[in-house]
């Protein structure tokens, strides 16, 4: 099977430090493709955040920092209703990062670019004219999808109508890369049978999300001497924001009232102002960024994914699972997964499910410890070291198969 040496990784964004989904996901998975071959990675930089080191991408043979460019301005906007691009891709299109791509082309033979989300599809024109190496898309979500999700719960109608329109070119964008791309890379099986009803002939391969199993550590106090919730994930996205902010309105105060002890914790970074706003209410906090999630964890008597919109599947349950604290999950939230409901994972879909959910692990110790290690056993089959050899061999087996 042919060997992959030399491989350019296009970016949206800086994935250090790994704090939410999608960062997770791209770090693991670039760091397991540096294990194998030469790894250039270029991507933008955060604003009022340095570029990415050595020190922190270590698996990677050269960096190459982009500035950011401005999102969201007027003129994205409008080209993002009226140009070629959806606004999605829009706000990652800049003069600078084909300059950039360009000079890398220049100097090096690569075996394969690997993008890294549809954000980036603008730059696929400029490699088919500039390079013969194969490109293969990672798909983190569909995201016209995600958008018509959120098209369907956007709080304003000029949000709903905008949100709409930009879905339906998404979606156009979508199909024209499935039939350009040499690969594509999705999260779940659901996703490809998805993708794959639209481009029956386009290499489709699922490398699910996973998580850092051995980080976590199974000693920790039992469930009746927890009494935190948590839920942990990038609170300045929109289906964590409309998640956090529906979960606190409309359940939390019923599980307050019953359980006064106990504290809902929102933990993730950079929360938006609707999410800051909810410490107003009573037994909630909000932390912002953290550098460890495992003390909270620790004292966690469950972890909540009350997601009711987006697509692709949820990081965070895995790692609670990890670290040992029973999931109670939308059905959205833990779309994508290969949960047993009952089993490994506890669901809620109404705002009435929640609380004797919850209860139940309170006043059930044998059914905390039941979930507790079927969630343990679930996420060792997600380990990011496994899941990354089979994104490289993935790779080599499809170069193979097209010597």
């Amino acid at each position: 099977m042919r060997r992959i040496r030399n491989i350019l990784f296009l970016s949206p964004r800086q994935c250090y430090p790994p704090l939410s989904g999608g960062k997770l996901r791209e770090f693991h998975l670039a760091r397991a493709l540096g294990r194998h071959a030469a790894l250039t990675h270029v991507s933008f930089t955060q604003a009022g955040r340095p570029a990415l080191t050595s020190a922190e991408l270590p698996f990677c043979h050269r960096i190459v920092p982009v500035p950011s460019p401005p999102l969201y301005t007027a003129g994205k906007i409008a080209r993002g209703l009226l140009g070629r691009w959806p606004l999605s891709v829009v706000n990652y299109t800049s003069d600078e990062m084909e300059a950039a791509i360009g000079a890398l082309l220049g100097q090096e033979q690569f075996d394969l670019v690997h993008i890294d989300s549809v954000h980036m599809a603008a730059y696929a024109p400029f490699l088919q004219r500039n390079t013969r190496a194969p490109v293969i898309y990672d798909w983190h979500n569909i995201e016209s999808e995600v958008m018509r999700r959120y098209s369907e719960n956007a709080g304003s109608p000029f949000h709903r109508l905008y949100a709409s329109a930009t879905a339906r070119r998404l979606a156009a964008v979508e199909k024209e890369i499935l039939r350009q791309a040499f690969g594509h890379v999705v999260c779940s099986k659901r996703e490809r049978e998805q993708l794959s009803g639209l481009a029956p002939r386009a290499r489709i391969a699922v490398v699910e999300n996973g998580v850092d199993a051995g980080s976590f550590s199974d000693s920790a106090p039992p469930p009746d001497r927890r009494c935190r919730i948590v839920f942990v994930g990038s609170m300045n996205g929109h289906p964590n924001i409309e998640g956090a902010v529906w979960f606190v309105r409309s359940v939390w105060p019923g599980i307050h009232a019953r359980f006064p002890s106990w504290r809902l914790t929102l933990v993730g970074s950079d929360p938006a102002p609707a999410v800051l706003a909810l410490r107003d209410q009573a037994g909630v906090e909000v932390t912002g960024t953290v550098s460890d999630v495992r003390p909270y964890y620790q004292e966690a008597l469950a972890a909540i994914v009350p997601l009711r919109t987006v697509g692709g599947t949820r990081l965070k349950i895995l790692e609670a699972m990890a670290a040992g604290v029973p999931v109670v999950s939308t059905t959205f939230g833990a779309e994508g997964l290969s949960v047993s409901p009952g089993a490994d994972i506890l669901i809620a879909d109404q705002d009435e499910d929640w609380l004797p959910r919850l209860a139940e692990l309170s006043h059930q110790a044998e059914l905390w410890h039941r979930l507790t290690a079927a969630g343990r056993e679930l996420a060792r089959r997600y380990d990011w070291d496994t899941l990354g050899e089979s994104l490289y061999d993935t790779y080599c087996g499809w170069l193979s198969a097209c010597r």
